[in-house]
């Protein structure tokens, strides 16, 4: 049996190195159009920062490695540019010579990646201007910061990229904005919780113009660039950097008949088998299926491309197995915070009609009696019979630990109600005896068991002060961090004592800094006839969510 693969990478590799495991006689040809045939793609931006210091630490594999451990045939520089499905050949170009064969093939493996967005406006070639995709963006970034020291930079793109970007270009003491066209950074976030992210930007010197979309580069009299918004406005930059998104890199597979999907990706079954059987595709090229919703999604991510890879090479190999797709788990360093998501956020679900509540807490990522403790923001969201159906976390340290088992209740089919009794590992150091995970279960699980009516901080600005009495638990000495308008204060010891003076013909909407001593007040009033709610996250999200915008937006 004959493997041709088209592209290497996390994809790509994965396939012709996991086959080869499971068939030492097959004939592997791994077909890479740029010079490397397996590097890190997510570490480039630290190279570019400095973080990484040496450039070979990024390339993980080379043909002469691949070949000597896995006996494949790995040809760089080689671009596929056309398939013969009824010949079962693939037309390669060196693009070095120009010089193009035939490559014949049993299965077709198609893991061509995905391409840098490029807007198309005015400018968007101008020296100075650059995309990130591949090691020679990387150096041709590099070699500009090195050789003309900018002290000034553009982010066009507020998405993983551009924040990885935004933070190592800060760090090699560039002064960074990101321009981002929709009202936030990090699109898989909820809104409260990318508020918290803008701050942080700001509070690091990294401004924001949010809600603004690029309009035009253009050279700067006295040399430089300016970046035009459409708002009209521009700012003064020595480059700039594109990183909008990414589109699939499908056009190989729309030549040969091939059928597409949403954004043009590559239309694949649970195999992950084309419209072909005798062709895959896989990464961030292919169309597959959402865990969540069922329905098909794109997910442009490494970890999802390295399983994709594998799962190809064992159905190649014969072997039953299936995707049960792409749940879109990820995480990201934003200076001091961690931001990691799982599954879903509110917008998606609302796209896909799906009924939905959330909670949110703020925890200590462990014992706030040992030194050091630092909080951290979970949101989760769920269905109505306690199905996990997304997570998003920030936070400054234990981020990555809580997203990781939210992530695989999420796969395992777990339910909030799980979550209350997951036994995880425990001692002051590195947790508290009712986790952070354990936590956010509590509060979900209160709510659909009727023990807690909950809204959300964008409901409060609809508040019918003659129906709705705001009662604000916290202690006098914390109204200094300011308050909701109308709310009574009456501290969460004192309301027993003090109920004669909460209305019985309101509904009582109860808040506190982050939502414990809201429950417990709830519960108090529930117990004697309240029509209570609790505001989910307490006056901490708030607070985020509703003050003013720290971007440079105008």
């Amino acid at each position: 049996m004959k493997v041709a693969i088209v592209g290497g990478v996390a994809g790509g590799a994965s396939v012709a190195a996991r086959l080869r495991r499971l068939d030492e006689k097959a004939e592997i040809v791994l077909l890479e159009r740029g010079p490397h045939v397996s590097f890190a793609n997510c570490g480039l931006p630290y190279y570019i920062g400095g973080v990484i210091r040496d450039r070979n630490r990024l390339l993980l594999h080379t043909p002469g490695s691949l070949h000597a451990v896995f006996n494949l045939d790995v040809r760089v520089d080689s671009e596929a540019i056309q398939i013969d499905r009824s010949a079962k050949s693939v037309t390669v170009r060196n693009v070095n010579t120009g010089e193009q064969y035939q490559e014949s093939y049993d299965k077709l493996v198609l893991s061509p990646g995905a391409a840098p967005l490029v807007p198309p406006v005015p400018g968007r070639d101008l020296p100075g201007v650059f995309s990130l995709r591949s090691l020679p963006d990387t150096d041709a970034i590099k070699a500009f910061i090195d050789e003309r020291k900018p002290g000034r930079a553009v982010v066009i793109g507020g998405r993983f990229i551009g924040i990885e970007l935004a933070e190592n270009l800060h760090r090699t003491g560039i002064q960074v904005t990101i321009v981002e066209m929709m009202d936030q950074v990090l699109l898989p976030l909820d809104y409260e919780l990318a508020a918290m992210v803008h701050q942080h930007l700001q509070s690091r010197h990294v401004q924001l113009a949010l809600s603004d979309g690029l309009q035009a580069i253009e050279l700067r009299d006295g040399g430089g660039l300016k970046i035009v918004l459409q708002s009209g406005r521009s700012i003064d930059a020595e480059m700039a950097i594109l990183a909008v998104g990414v589109r699939p890199e499908s056009r190989l597979a729309q030549d040969a008949g091939l059928a597409l999907g949403i954004r043009g990706a590559i239309a694949t079954n649970e195999h992950l088998q084309t419209s072909d059987p005798d062709i895959y595709a896989i990464g961030d090229a292919a169309q597959v299926t959402h865990l969540v919703t069922g329905g098909p999604t794109h997910v442009p991510l490494a970890g999802p491309a390295n399983k994709q890879g594998r799962l190809v090479a064992d159905h190649i190999a014969g072997r039953a197995v299936r995707y049960r797709g792409v749940q879109g788990t990820s995480i990201v360093q934003v200076f001091d915070l961690a931001v990691a998501t799982t599954g879903l956020n509110r917008k998606q679900l609302e796209q896909a009609g799906m009924s939905y509540q959330s909670a949110i807490v703020h925890a200590a990522h462990h014992a706030g009696y040992y030194p050091g403790a630092s909080s951290m923001t979970i949101k989760l969201l769920f269905g109505p019979e306690g199905q996990i159906l997304g997570a998003q976390i920030v936070g400054a340290a234990g981020v990555d630990k809580r997203i990781d088992v939210l992530a695989t209740a999420l796969r395992a089919g777990l339910t909030v109600f799980d979550l209350e009794e997951l036994e995880l590992a425990y001692a002051p150091p590195y947790g508290s005896a009712r986790g952070p995970v354990n936590l956010i279960g509590f509060v979900a699980s209160n709510t659909l068991r009727g023990d807690l009516k909950v809204i959300t901080w964008d409901q409060v600005a609809a508040l019918d002060r003659s129906r709705d009495f705001i009662l604000d638990v916290r202690d006098p000495e914390e109204l200094v961090a300011g308050s909701i308008e109308g709310a009574v204060n009456i501290p969460l010891r004192q309301v027993r004592s003090r109920m004669g003076e909460i209305p019985k013909d309101r509904r009582i909407v109860v808040y506190c800094a982050v939502g414990q001593r809201a429950y417990y007040a709830c519960r108090i009033l529930a117990q004697h006839g309240y029509d209570v709610v609790d505001l989910t996250g307490g006056y901490t999200t708030y607070s985020q969510a509703v003050g003013p915008r720290s971007d440079s937006s105008g």
